[in-house]
């Protein structure tokens, strides 16, 4: 059993900062890229920036120069540092983790639970 835990989301005023954190815990032998989605209300859930294990990067136009994605491989967390936020992220936010279980050949992408983020005045 693999198990994403976040935390981090809020409310925050337009152009404040959050730091959203997804641990993994459970059976890893070890994981691959990890990433963080969003979904907005009536809207399909979108990629907002990956990295992989050896800390390459992409990032959705759209946070480009605002949101920063890290991580701490010995920990198996991984970190969103969101800056100059926008109403416009306001939205859930889910980790999801590509990881190599103890005992088994294929990965599988794994979900946390989800944190809202809300930007508003």
């Amino acid at each position: 059993q693999v198990q994403l835990v976040e935390s981090g989301g809020g409310l925050v005023q337009p152009g404040g900062s959050l730091r959203l954190s997804c641990a993994a815990s459970g059976s890893i032998f070890g994981i691959n890229d990890m990433g963080w989605y969003r979904q907005a209300p009536g809207k399909q859930r979108e990629l907002v920036a990956s990295i992989s294990r050896g800390g390459s990067t992409k990032y959705a136009d759209s946070v480009k120069g605002r949101i920063t994605i890290s991580r701490d491989n010995a920990k198996n967390t991984v970190y969103l540092q969101m800056n100059s936020l926008k109403p416009e992220d306001t939205a859930v936010y889910y980790c999801n983790a590509d990881v190599s279980r103890v005992g088994e050949i294929l990965a599988h992408k794994y979900w946390g639970q989800g944190t809202q983020v809300t930007v508003s005045s």
